[in-house]
């Protein structure tokens, strides 16, 4: 007995099922890398900085480049 093609809208629901799994998955990850760049933080003393501080030192890092932000502020 050959087997029928699947339907399109068979392989939509299973498109969205694939994508809510990998939302979870994604969500799970970030929450996982989020704790260990905390963790980090604390080890380096950073958890003084205010949060909007930080995100403001992130976004302009991120900008720049993270080669040409350490170049800025290392030791000449």
């Amino acid at each position: 007995m050959a087997r029928s093609k699947p339907s399109a809208r068979d392989a939509l629901r299973k498109l969205r099922e694939q994508r809510e799994e990998l939302d979870a998955r994604e969500a799970r990850l970030r929450e996982e890398a989020a704790a260990e760049l905390g963790k980090l933080l604390v080890e380096c003393g950073a958890e003084t900085i205010e949060p909007a501080q930080l995100r403001q030192l992130v976004r302009a890092s991120m900008a720049l480049g993270i080669d040409e932000t350490l170049k800025r502020i290392a030791p000449a």
